[in-house]
């Protein structure tokens, strides 16, 4: 027995000593080689602090977040059966304000108890182009997923479709009330009107159920097309991942607009500044300038922006996508610091970049930042409020607005360096943990203590 169990090992012991001598190198080669550094965006174990012992914000433990709310994702009560009339949005400017402008329309249309025709975008002013909706949404996602809310279509009755619309002024109106007594007596007699929503109109007037129209019509009926939506995937794919979507804002209309003073730029940009700024923007000086910037009126510089992502622990080897259009000032502050940066117009073709609408190039920075990993901006204008509303929509928390108040104000206070570095990391800590900063439209969006 003995010899016949010899001869076995014999004949098979290389068999399974080389299996167990891989399997003990390759453990020895795991523990005692070095760790590569983690995802940016994986949280540490401490969830206060990163390996390096360096503060990471997303790695903050968050004690409140908001979601959509219930009650406007329910059935909503059915719109009377006979309507007013027919009601066109016409909206006009960049592609965020024609939406901001789309979804109060949405909301008017069912306080008036119209049908709404596919709305008019004026872009011709704003991009220099001609560009229509259906040219950037799907128009039949649109009318279904606000099918029970608000009567959307695409044609009307001849006799109607024949004339145009009777424009009602509604630059003045302001929320629930002045609609109704004002708007609605020209939509019973013309029975076919166009309006431009009030951009200080009061939705916290509206009834439910235009409060529930504007919530639907605004977050789940409005999608890209299919041909635009493909391009932005295309472009989505070619980022390197993980990566954060930055909307940095330092052109110089928006400079000359906020009437600021920036001594330490170049020449060049001062140029740009001055030449953008029109009789009515002088620079402020004096103690107005100093109430002004404090109360965080003044666009963040690119080398600003730079400091305070390496406060709250965004690493300089970060992919960054730059969700910008032309014309960025100073950006060499911020790219000699964060250097992986990435552009639509270097992902995508030549071809393909010029021959895009202005409306296509803003929705395809819309799309990657919906579904970046992460999302900062340096201003919280009209894509903003769209960006972070929808990332929200998806449970995307990785959202922070940079305060321009806070740097404004420690900077005035004589911190710099190191201590401004601290006071940065408290004031959006204190932000990102409690969900503040988003502006996201109360009756849509409801706060969850976590």
């Amino acid at each position: 027995m003995w010899s016949t169990a010899a001869s076995w090992w014999a004949h098979h012991h290389k068999r399974l000593l080389l299996p167990a001598l891989f399997l003990a190198a390759a453990l020895f080669f795991f523990l005692a080689s070095p760790r590569s550094s983690p995802s940016f965006f994986a949280l540490p174990a401490s969830r206060e602090h990163s390996p390096s012992g360096s503060r990471l914000i997303w790695a903050q433990r968050r004690v409140a977040e908001w979601q959509p709310c219930e009650w406007w994702q329910t059935a909503m009560p059915a719109a009377p059966s006979t309507r007013n009339g027919y009601i066109r949005i016409d909206c006009y400017g960049g592609l965020n304000q024609l939406r901001r402008d789309l979804c109060d329309g949405i909301a008017v249309a069912r306080l008036l108890n119209a049908t709404m025709v596919l709305p008019k975008f004026e872009v011709a002013a704003y991009w220099n182009e001609s560009s229509g909706f259906a040219d950037v949404f799907d128009v039949d996602h649109f009318i279904e997923q606000t099918r029970g809310y608000v009567e959307v279509v695409k044609d009307m009755p001849e006799e109607i479709s024949l004339k145009e619309p009777f424009k009602v002024d509604c630059r003045k109106q302001k929320g629930h009330f002045d609609y109704v007594e004002t708007v609605l007596p020209a939509l019973l007699q013309h029975r076919y009107i166009s309006l431009t929503p009030a951009m200080s109109q009061r939705k916290d007037r509206y009834p439910s159920h235009a409060k529930a129209c504007y919530c639907q019509g605004c977050y789940n009926a409005l999608k890209l097309n299919k041909k635009v939506e493909a391009k932005a995937m295309e472009l989505l794919q070619a980022i390197p991942k993980p990566f954060l979507s930055l909307h940095l804002r330092f052109e110089p209309d928006m400079v000359a607009y906020s009437r600021c003073e920036y001594s330490a730029l170049s020449s060049k940009s001062l140029d740009a500044i001055e030449a953008a700024r029109g009789e009515d923007r002088n620079v402020l000086v004096g103690d107005a300038a100093h109430l002004w910037r404090n109360r965080g009126k003044c666009p963040l510089t690119p080398s600003e922006t730079a400091f305070i992502l390496q406060a709250l622990g965004i690493p300089t080897e970060t992919n960054i996508y730059l969700a910008a259009g032309d014309g960025l000032m100073e950006l060499d502050g911020f790219t000699s610091i964060y250097k992986n940066m990435y552009t639509k117009s270097s992902l995508l073709t030549h071809e393909d970049f010029e021959r895009m609408h202005g409306n296509t190039k803003a929705a395809l920075d819309y799309y990657v930042s919906v579904n970046s990993d992460a999302y900062v901006t340096t201003f919280f204008g009209n894509m903003d409020k769209m960006v972070t509303a929808m990332r929200t929509m998806q449970g995307l928390q990785k959202t922070l607005v940079l305060s321009r108040r806070a740097f404004a104000n420690y900077t005035a206070a004589g911190l710099a360096g190191d201590q401004l570095a601290k006071a940065m990391w408290d004031a959006h800590r204190e932000d990102y943990i409690m969900g503040r900063g988003l502006a996201l439209p109360e009756h849509c969006f409801c706060e969850f203590k976590l």
